[in-house]
């Protein structure tokens, strides 16, 4: 009986290491398909029921369209009439009070991932927020202020990499941490659990 409780037990936690990250993983795609469709989705379902003269919902149609819009941008874009749209509509929109702050923003982190940057150069370790703790930071930027270098180390907050501190460090003050940016993420990711 104890062999047998014993061999349950084993093979359930084998299971649930197995179960837990492909669920998880799932829900987050689920999330996204249905965030992404749901963009579009709901105004081609009304013009769907408008046309069919009924109730009519097609999954995904929000998604499929959307990559549409994109790549029909994409194609206007790339002729010399989208050029001269793109630009104007550029400078229309840097001069909007709120609206420039969340463009110019957004458009410099897609030319970004456009030019092929990694905004990580190296994983570090930083004391942060006091003496004597050491933080997983990322160096982003090498800066030079009055004669001095200094290293800009983003501090991301756990399990979210993408909210954190952009910090500002003396060289002498950033240690090497002995992890691929790849391995730190992935410690953050996993709240420390994931440690090389």
């Amino acid at each position: 009986m104890d062999k047998f409780v014993s061999h349950l037990k084993a093979k359930f936690i084998t299971g649930l290491f197995v179960v837990v990250p492909l669920g998880i993983t799932i829900f987050i795609l689920k999330f996204l398909f249905n965030f992404a469709d749901g963009i579009l989705g709901s105004y081609l379902d009304s013009l769907l029921s408008a046309i069919l003269d009924s109730e009519a919902h097609i999954p995904g149609l929000g998604m499929v369209t959307g990559f549409i819009v994109i790549y029909l941008s994409g194609l206007l874009t790339t002729n010399v009439m989208g050029t001269r749209i793109l630009k104007w509509s550029d400078q229309l929109l840097s001069r909007i009070p709120l609206v420039k702050s969340i463009y110019s923003s957004s458009k410099q982190l897609t030319q970004v991932f456009k030019e092929g940057k990694t905004s990580y150069r190296r994983a570090v370790f930083v004391e942060w927020p006091r003496a004597g703790v050491r933080a997983v930071g990322f160096v982003t930027a090498e800066v030079e202020r009055d004669g001095e270098k200094l290293v800009v180390v983003y501090v991301p907050t756990m399990p979210n990499p993408t909210s954190g501190f952009a910090l500002f460090f003396r060289e002498c003050e950033v240690h090497e941490s002995g992890m691929t940016v790849e391995e730190a993420v992935k410690f953050v990711v996993s709240g420390g659990a994931v440690v090389h």
